[in-house]
């Protein structure tokens, strides 16, 4: 009789530890969570982050902190997700041209983009825009290649960093265009862009998310976008094929990504409440108002996603033979 009661109270005990273990994982998250943004504030990887962070708040019932940890061409903000505990309270919010360039780019990158991340959501991608200091006396992108041709050496282009699509962009243009300018690389797209309306750079190639408000306020001139289509956002600003310029179609992206190893359980939580953030028409018209467009994918989907353009991108930047070190 004692033994059998002996065994009752394991089992008991047991099922009490299995009932805590499960009540613990349905009560994700009970603290806050923080989106790492490895720019600076003010460019589009930055929009992106606050694009969900107050709706996700309150979908999830905890703080969502964004965090800017810019720097190092984004590696600073990759590493410190990538080596972050893989318990869904630090999330990284990736920037194409950091998460599949960089490995391509740096002979020893701090991070693998598929071996140290779990794909959590995709969230949003944008053409380029290429966009000039309004002291160029240039009006698109015809009179560009001529002024540049005319004066060979002479014109720069910024980025975000070293290998960013914005480097990417601004070497692939050269190779098309026949042209030579140099690149000034900046900590993200914010302090760029604040150089370019000072004068103190002549162009940047970026998403619309970075400049639309300025070119908007005729603060900054647009010479043509790198999508197939005219954005609603920027009406007036022809493509880059409408003014000669073939394959020069340039899509950034972002999404959002967790240390390797976090519970399937609260990826499929997170992606799920932010699929459904993304369904919202008012956030899909703040996007695409500032050039940008929402699309939701399963982590599965993501993944395989991950790897295609990890693939393509390592492609683009062999044949154009750029390097960031």
């Amino acid at each position: 009789m004692k033994m059998n009661a002996f065994i009752k109270t394991l089992a008991a005990l047991s099922l009490g530890t299995l009932a805590l273990s499960g009540l613990a994982q349905e009560t994700y998250p009970n603290r806050p969570i923080t989106l790492v943004v490895p720019t600076s504030p003010g460019g589009t990887t930055d929009f992106t982050a606050r694009l969900i962070s107050e709706s996700l708040s309150k979908a999830l019932g905890q703080p969502v902190v964004v965090e800017n940890k810019g720097g190092a061409s984004g590696n600073i903000g990759g590493q410190a997700v990538a080596t972050a505990k893989p318990d869904g309270y630090t999330l990284l919010v990736a920037y194409s041209g950091y998460q599949v360039g960089n490995p391509h780019l740096f002979k020893k990158a701090p991070w693998d983009p598929i071996k140290d991340f779990t794909p959590v959501a995709f969230l949003t991608k944008a053409p380029q825009v290429v966009v000039a200091t309004p002291s160029l006396p240039v009006s698109d992108l015809k009179e560009l290649t001529a002024y540049a041709k005319a004066n060979p050496g002479k014109l720069n282009y910024a980025s975000s960093g070293n290998g960013s699509i914005q480097h990417i962009a601004g070497e692939l243009l050269k190779q098309i265009t026949g042209t030579r300018m140099a690149h000034i690389p900046y900590k993200g797209a914010g302090p760029a862009v604040q150089d370019l309306m000072a004068g103190q750079v002549d162009l940047i190639i970026t998403t619309p998310a970075s400049v639309v408000g300025q070119i908007k306020g005729d603060k900054l001139k647009a010479l043509g976008v790198t999508s197939q289509t005219r954005l609603s956002a920027l009406p007036n600003v022809p493509t880059t094929s409408e003014q000669g310029i073939k394959n020069f179609n340039l899509d950034s992206w972002f999404a959002l990504y967790a240390p390797a190893g976090t519970p399937p359980d609260v990826v499929k939580k997170l992606n799920t409440e932010i699929n459904k953030i993304l369904a919202r028409p008012e956030i899909q018209k703040k996007a695409e108002d500032s050039g940008t467009f929402v699309e939701q994918m399963t982590p599965a989907q993501l993944a395989s996603f991950t790897k295609k353009e990890y693939d393509y991108w390592g492609n683009v930047i062999k044949n154009a033979s750029i390097t960031a070190e």
